[in-house]
């Protein structure tokens, strides 16, 4: 029996009645709405079932929401409907999708760890080249201490972040807040209790 692709994992995961990782926006992002102004174009990064997307939405910036599932985007956009934002979306895989070039004033990268470090590498040097002079990312993810909370997020330590791979890696971009912390979050079922997270806000010159 083959083993099951990524694309079926996350299409079967995604194929439940409720929201798997729920409705509200990530905290973390939500606590950024001060740095967001209307009209700003932004892009949402694998952007699932849209609880991130919408609510970029909301706040009056020109959203893209881009995510590999199909099954997630059909339940985005029924999300959108619900909460009347108005929001672009575009079914493509990340890892061969054409980014683009100073394109974005705002990037949200929340919890994008399905990458391996050769495919992060190529998608962090994307998102650099995607946003727009004085453009904005914000980041969060799991650090590797993940593995022992189990309350979401991949199997694998190499997909995890640490305070010293975004500093190197974002080494050319102005680091604003950059944390490693553990709290408790709630997350629909998918990101659930404990966590060990960190933080990154950082600007293009």
């Amino acid at each position: 029996m083959s083993e099951e692709s990524p694309l079926e994992r996350w299409n079967s995961r995604f194929a439940i009645d409720d929201y798997l990782f729920g409705k509200a926006p990530n905290a973390f992002l939500a606590a950024q709405r001060h740095l967001l102004q209307p009209g700003q174009a932004c892009l949402a990064v694998a952007d699932g079932e849209g609880r991130n997307g919408a609510w970029l939405a909301k706040q009056g910036l020109d959203v893209l929401s881009i995510d590999f599932s199909p099954v997630a985007q059909a339940k985005a956009k029924k999300l959108a409907a619900e909460s009347g934002a108005a929001l672009r979306f575009e079914l493509a895989d990340l890892h061969r999708w054409a980014w683009g070039k100073s394109r974005f004033d705002v990037i949200a990268a929340i919890f994008v760890q399905f990458a391996d470090p050769v495919q992060r590498a190529a998608m962090f040097a994307n998102i650099k080249r995607a946003l727009k002079p004085g453009g904005l990312l914000l980041l969060q993810g799991y650090t590797p201490k993940q593995l022992d909370y189990k309350t979401g997020g991949p199997p694998w330590a190499d997909h995890m972040y640490t305070p010293e791979l975004l500093r190197a890696a974002f080494a050319d971009m102005t680091i604003l807040h950059l944390a490693a912390h553990d709290e408790v979050i709630r997350e629909g079922t998918g990101h659930s209790g404990m966590s060990a997270l960190i933080d990154l806000v950082a600007r293009k010159p």
